[in-house]
C-alpha cells in the first residue's frame, strides 16, 4: 500500500509572529520557516506504518512556492521515499490546495493520505475534510491513533467527553491530531542522502486543475495586549471592580 502524507511550509512553531506595518498580512521577510508540526506527525504516522509493514511506500506532497522543497527534503530524511512539489503561490486557499491534492492522489493512487489536522498559521481545518469530499472518500479527523489491517484503518479520536472509534475502508482520508505520536529526528546521514534525491514537480496546468478566489483579506492585526491584572482586599471590592467592567449587573 502506497501512502501519500501532505505537508506545509509554516512559520517555525517557536518564531514570534510579526504583522506587517500595512496590515496586509504575517511579516515572513527572514524569519525562520519549518514543516507544519501537525503534518511532522501525520508524516511520522506514515513512516511508522510503512516500518510496521502495513505500507510499502510514503511519498510526500507539497503545494506552494520552490522553498518548500527545502522541507520535502526534510520529510525524506525522515523517512518519505519520494517527494512531489506542486509550484503554487504560498497564499493558496484551502479549497483551491484541496483540488491540487485531490489530482495528485488521482495520478499517485495511494490507499491512506494523511495530513495534519490543521496549520498553525492559518488554522483552518479544512483541506483534509475537503480532499475527501472531493476524492468522495471516508475520513476520519483528529485522530489520536491509527492501525492499518485487511485493507481498512481503525482511527481513534478524541471528541467531547470520550474517544471516538472508526472503523474505515480504504482508501481514506485521516488527519493527525498532537497525540498520535512524537515525531523522530532526522539523522545526519539521512539528511545527507536526501539533498541528492530528486524531487518530482507536477505543474498546476499538468494536473488540469483551475484556480479560483473565493476569500478575501481585509486587515491583519496583533491581538490587544492584555492588562495587569489587580488584587482586591475583600469580597466587597471584587464586586466592585466586577461592576465595573461589567461583568455583574
Amino acid at each position: 500500500m502506497r501512502i501519500l502524507v501532505a505537508i506545509k511550509r509554516t512559520l517555525d512553531a517557536y518564531v514570534k509572529v510579526r504583522v506587517k506595518s500595512d496590515q496586509s498580512g504575517v511579516d515572513l521577510a527572514n524569519a525562520k520557516q519549518a514543516m507544519n508540526p501537525f503534518c511532522e506527525i501525520a508524516l511520522e504516522e506514515a513512516v511508522r506504518l510503512k516500518e510496521q509493514g502495513a505500507a510499502s511506500e510514503v511519498v510526500v506532497v507539497s503545494v506552494g512556492s520552490d522553498k518548500v522543497v527545502e522541507q520535502l527534503r526534510t520529510a525524506m530524511a525522515l523517512g518519505a521515499d519520494r517527494a512531489i512539489h506542486v509550484p503554487a503561490s504560498d497564499e493558496l486557499e484551502s479549497l483551491n490546495i484541496a483540488k491540487l491534492l485531490k489530482a495528485v492522489v488521482e495520478r499517485e493512487q495511494p490507499g491512506l493520505i494523511l495530513l495534519g489536522k490543521q496549520a498553525i498559521d492559518s488554522d483552518n481545518n479544512q483541506v483534509g475534510q475537503m480532499l475527501a469530499a472531493l476524492c468522495g472518500l471516508p475520513q476520519a479527523t483528529f485522530a489520536s491513533a491509527v492501525q492499518v489491517a485487511g485493507g481498512a484503518a481503525v482511527v481513534s479520536r478524541e471528541v467531547d467527553g470520550g474517544t471516538q472509534t472508526l472503523r474505515l475502508t480504504l482508501p481514506a482520508v485521516v488527519t493527525a491530531d498532537l497525540r498520535l505520536n512524537e515525531p523522530r529526528y532526522a539523522k545526519l546521514p539521512d539528511i545527507i542522502k536526501a539533498k541528492k534525491k530528486p524531487v518530482d514537480v507536477l505543474s498546476i496546468e499538468q494536473l488540469g486543475v483551475p484556480l479560483k478566489t473565493h476569500l478575501r483579506t481585509l486587515s491583519v492585526s496583533e491581538p490587544p495586549e492584555r492588562q495587569a491584572g489587580i488584587k482586591v482586599e475583600n469580597v466587597q471590592q471584587l464586586v466592585a471592580k466586577l461592576r465595573e467592567a461589567k461583568v455583574l449587573p
